[in-house]
């Protein structure tokens, strides 16, 4: 907490929260009493209205998140695009942002990158999400939670191949940790179980190797004459190249006619 932070913290007339318990604690520690307002993302448009009425009749607020900054992976965005809409001052003060350390953290080219956040949930969902930023040549950015991160990870590897990679988990705690590694092989590493929050950057798709569009359709071409069936041609492929195994699919499909084939 930086002191320009503690010291809006107490000059404001109300403070908008993600958890009132978690917050109190927070104050208490800094020797803050202030009314605390639960915001979140179960209450975040209806409570952005309450927000807003107060404001425009003068008050003061402090929007605060549990970990993080409002607004990047956190509530916020409601009730910051209300405000400018109706005119109301805003400022944003400095804060923690988990992607950024570990982003540095990575070892990965730091820009250009995209900051995505977490994944969805459903397969399908998360899949349109994952193919849309597949192409990118930039370092992408995730959120992890920690009981879903084996199944996402081993999917983002299945769609963007076997890229490289780093997971980070508990940034600034006494438990930080950064492993480095392709996609396979950090969900292997947290097959059995992993705590804490987490951050997963990863290569973006033309990689540090050079490798062109036609390289890998060369590639292909070759092993496809080989007589490799289509799975092994698609497994080699997103191993040895930073391309996606629809993408492989498709080109096997279009030019060799190997769709299905075992």
């Amino acid at each position: 907490m930086t002191a320009r932070g503690a010291r809006v913290l107490s000059e404001v007339d109300f403070i908008a929260c993600e958890d009132t318990r978690t917050s109190l604690k927070l104050l208490r520690s800094m020797g803050i009493s202030k009314q605390l307002v639960a915001y979140h993302s179960f209450n975040e448009r209806g409570r952005a209205e309450s927000i807003l009425e107060r404001l425009s009749r003068g008050e003061s607020c402090a929007l605060i998140s549990d970990a993080g900054t409002p607004g990047i992976s956190d509530p916020g965005y409601e009730l910051i695009r209300r405000c400018i809409e109706a005119g109301i001052e805003i400022t944003a003060l400095p804060g923690p942002t988990a992607f950024v350390p570990a982003l540095v953290l990575s070892g990965l080219p730091p820009y250009p990158f995209l900051f995505h956040g977490f994944l969805p949930d459903g397969r399908g969902d998360r899949e349109r999400a994952i193919q849309s930023v597949a192409g990118l040549p930039w370092t992408l950015i995730f959120y992890v939670s920690p009981h879903k991160a084996g199944k996402h990870i081993l999917h983002l590897a299945e769609i963007l191949g076997d890229r490289r990679a780093a997971l980070v988990r508990e940034i600034s705690k006494v438990y930080e940790e950064a492993r480095r590694g392709t996609l396979s092989a950090l969900a292997e590493s947290v097959s059995g179980g992993v705590r804490g929050e987490l951050v997963l950057v990863v290569e973006g798709a033309s990689g540090d190797r050079g490798d062109t569009e036609g390289d890998w359709m060369e590639r292909a071409r070759e092993l496809a004459e080989s007589g490799l069936s289509s799975r092994e041609v698609v497994k080699t492929l997103s191993r040895e190249y930073s391309v996606s195994k629809n993408e492989v699919k498709s080109f096997l499909y279009r030019e060799c006619g190997k769709e299905g084939q075992e």
